[in-house]
Formats: C-alpha cells, structure tokens, sequence
C-alpha cells in the first residue's frame, strides 16, 4: 500500500513538524508484538512502546478478547450519577497496586486531564479544610504535565509554554531542573547506569529558602513533580530528593503530587515510581500503560484523607448534593476498564513489571557500552527499561542532530523518540536482547552518520 493512497489534507498531526511529515510520512497500518508495519510493508521495532504506552507489546489476545467481550455487553454508561461495574474493578486494581493510603481513584481519558483534576482536587481539598487561600502551585523546570492550560502551566518546557503565556494559571512558580549539564557536578552524573545520582549541592535549598518564602507556604497549594522527568529526556532525581522533597512538603502542609504517566505500571521495574523511591505522594497521576495504550484511560489517585475531607466538608449539605463538581464523559468507561483489568491482569500473569526490570539492566548496560564515546555524545542515563542518549546540539538549531537521527533511526526500520537533544529508548516490556542489541546499533550508527 502506498502513502499515496491516503489523502493527508484533513489530519494536523500533533507535536508533529507537519510540513516534514508530508515530505516522508511515517504511517502505520499494522502491530504485532514488538513490530509496526507500515504503510509501504516494512517492518518497524517499536524501540518506544509506542509513546511510553505499550508495555505489553502489541496485539496482546486477552487485552483484545476483553474489549471485545465488553462491547457486546456494555459499549457505553454515562459516568454521572451512574457508573458500571468495570469501573469499580479497575479502581479496585488500581488502588490495590497504590502505595500507601492511595486508595480513591478519579477517573479521566488521558495523562493531560489527569494533571489537570489532581490540580483542581488540590484546590477544593484546601477549600474544604478551610485554606482556600492555599492556591500557588509550583511545579518544575522542563517537567510535563500534559497540554491543558493547568498542566502546561505547572509544566516547564518552554517550547509548550511560550504562545500560551496570556492564559497561564497566575500563581505559579516552578522547581530548579534536577539536571544541569554546564554544572561542575555534571561529569559525575553524565553517564548513569541503573543507579541514583548524588549530588552534593541541595537542588531543594532554593525551594526552602527562595520559592516558600516568596508566595508564603501558606498560601501552596501543592507541588507537582514526575519521579523521573520523562518526557524531557529521562532525567533522574538526585539521591534523596523525593524523599527530602516530601519532607518539605509534609512540614507546611503542602500537598505532594506525583505525575506517573510515564514511570507508571512497571517502567522501573515496580508497580509505581513511588516504590522505587520509597515516597508515598498525596495524588499520583496515571494513564499510558494502564490499559496498554489500546483505549485512551487515566486518572487520579488519591489518599483517603483527601476524599475523607472533601465528603466531611459536606456532611451538613443535602444528600444530593454533589461534592466535587468535576468530571468528563468517558470517566470510567466501560470498555477502557476493561482493557485495564485486562492489562493489569496480563501484567501480573506474565510477570512483566519484573521482567521489565531485567530487561532495563541489559537496555542500560547496551547503551552504555554501545553509544559511549560516540561523536556528540555528552551523556547517557539509563534506569528501568528507559535510557536516553544525551548529545551535543548543533550550532543554531536546537534539536536537529536529535531529530534526524530519530529519521535514519526510522529508515533503518527502529522507532526510537527525539526529546529536544536526546534519544530516549523505552521498549514494551517483552522486548529481547536481541531486539535491544539492534536498537543500540541502529541509534550508535545513525550517530556516527550524523556527526
């Protein structure tokens, strides 16, 4: 088949250079297991599971069988003042693999709306507790947090900041980066293996001492953080920083806000970021993996003391009356919960949360011994089954040697993924050795045909 045959006037491609794409479109027409095929009949290595989403590899049967089952009994139910049985399960599941008190589950379609309701539910939390005043957010420099206007807001990547600026939320202030590559202590971290890198400056002292007691701590909402920034390009935390970061938050009474739609279900080799650091946060976002990427499904899950809260702030209120006035019409849909009972259950059966694991030790050794020491190389950072290959950008053109190795990446038959100046490599969990073998050799020459 080929690209001729699709008419492309009508799609505006997202996060896509579109007049490129139409020059050399990339269209998929099939999956299977680790493979794309494309609209021309080559075979693609999904090096990326598919935008972080696709943890079990493609085309799983039980996923499939599940969706299938549910549409012939119950394709849709309005999630207001109604639910359906699928939904409860899911929550169920959900907040069983939770650390902690984590154990009330808002449902939303996707990792945008999911930053968007934590941040809503930090606001009227603080309402009911009598501190509404508590309505300063502070994120991070390069985190994301999705495209609604919250979630951009709290986000800090300037790219998908800067034509929004006017519509921001006002009282926003946002945590130094957790990786600085002109930093002395950079030639200790540039190249990381499976382990947490140590600081020896403080990246939270600025916290402390300049962002609190400029907005007041009073007057904070909440802090919202990914435990690995991913979406810039697989950046770790420091050693302590999560655990020194609740700390912080738990002395002023600020709400803690982990943002896991990447490091969610498995990445790190365990249920939830949280657990590989050991930080039980007030909400953790999810969406991604949870279903497989097959349906669109996110949500938010909260600690009991937070839900406790908001219904105790209206005991004295009529029984009708609804408590948290938000919501979307898919929350919980019938057929996504059952894609996410389907994954979880296939998750656990096939034990992939640890095989990812695993796999995430050969990824990192991989890049390690395969791309270090290549032309523009400046840094390799390798944890979970996630790694990403730093590089020099090009004079005048911020992430052009990124973006045509992800071209020659791809005409090579690997998809990997361009983040501003890495390569960021993040397979379905069932990948191989040799399938990472290829993708390493693939990303290591396209690196030195770019140099």
């Amino acid at each position: 088949m080929a690209y001729q045959n699709f008419n492309m006037d009508h799609q505006w491609l997202p996060f896509t250079p579109n007049r490129s794409f139409i020059k050399d479109p990339r269209i998929f027409v099939a999956a299977d297991g680790m493979h794309f095929t494309t609209h021309d009949g080559r075979q693609v290595l999904d090096g990326i599971s598919s935008l972080w989403c696709v943890a079990a590899g493609h085309n799983q049967r039980p996923i499939n069988e599940a969706i299938k089952k549910q549409l012939d009994t119950l394709d849709y139910a309005t999630a207001f003042q109604a639910s359906n049985d699928q939904a409860f399960k899911a929550a169920e599941m959900i907040a069983n693999m939770a650390p902690g008190d984590l154990n009330k589950v808002l449902f939303c379609n996707s990792g945008s709306e999911a930053a968007d309701t934590s941040l809503k539910v930090a606001l009227a939390y603080h309402r009911a507790r009598g501190e509404g005043h508590r309505n300063v957010f502070i994120g991070r420099e390069r985190g994301y947090h999705g495209v609604g206007f919250g979630g951009m807001s709290v986000g800090g990547i300037p790219s998908n900041r800067k034509v929004y600026g006017a519509a921001m939320l006002p009282r926003v202030d946002h945590l130094r980066f957790i990786h600085d590559p002109l930093h002395p202590e950079h030639t200790h971290h540039a190249y990381i293996n499976g382990v947490q890198p140590e600081w020896t400056e403080d990246l939270l002292l600025e916290l402390e001492n300049r962002i609190l007691p400029l907005h007041d701590p009073s007057n904070v909402a909440a802090v919202i953080v990914e435990p690995v920034a991913g979406s810039a390009g697989w950046y770790l935390p420091p050693k302590g920083y999560l655990k020194r970061l609740r700390e912080i938050c738990d002395k002023h009474g600020i709400l803690l806000i982990f943002d896991e739609v990447i490091t969610g279900f498995g990445r790190l080799g365990v249920n939830f970021g949280a657990d590989y650091y050991g930080v039980v946060p007030d909400m953790l976002n999810f969406a991604k993996c949870v279903t497989n990427g097959v349906i669109p499904l996110g949500g938010v899950i909260c600690t009991v003391r937070i839900y406790d809260a908001m219904m105790q702030a209206h005991a004295g209120s009529p029984e009708h009356a609804v408590e948290f006035f938000h919501g979307y019409t898919y929350s919980g849909h019938p057929v996504a919960c059952a894609a996410a009972i389907a994954t979880l259950e296939l998750f656990k059966q096939e034990n992939l949360f640890a095989r990812a694991g695993e796999m995430g030790r050969v990824l990192g050794d991989a890049l390690h011994s395969g791309c270090k020491g290549l032309p523009n190389v400046i840094g390799i950072r390798a944890l979970g089954l996630a790694g990403a290959v730093e590089l020099a950008p090009l004079p005048g053109a911020p992430g052009k040697r990124a973006y045509d190795i992800f071209m020659d990446c791809f005409h090579q038959g690997v998809l990997v993924r361009p983040a501003a100046e890495n390569i960021v490599v993040c397979p379905p969990y069932i990948v191989e050795k040799a399938h990472i073998e290829r993708i390493v050799n693939v990303v290591a020459d396209a690196i030195r045909k770019h140099a």
